[in-house]
């Protein structure tokens, strides 16, 4: 093992990183977009009820938004 003073002198004595994991985009994506819909409906009930405001509910369709700008650059750029 070699001594951590070695390691920081000389990094290309360390062992190789792990490569990237393959995942697909697209249902990561799609579960943020569902969770975002989940707290929109959440949201707009309480905001109707007189507990919330519609600032939460604004952010909430801007996470939906941005979901919708992942899945359009990940269509684009699918490799």
């Amino acid at each position: 093992m070699p001594s951590l003073v070695r390691l920081l002198t000389h990094p290309e004595a360390r062992r190789p990183g792990p490569g990237p994991l393959a995942v697909d985009l697209r249902k990561v994506l799609l579960v943020g977009i569902g969770a975002w819909v989940v707290a929109l409906v959440v949201l707009v009930v309480l905001t109707l009820a007189g507990v919330g405001g519609w600032i939460e509910v604004a952010v909430c369709g801007a996470g939906l938004a941005l979901g919708g700008v992942g899945l359009l650059w990940d269509r684009r750029h699918r490799a």
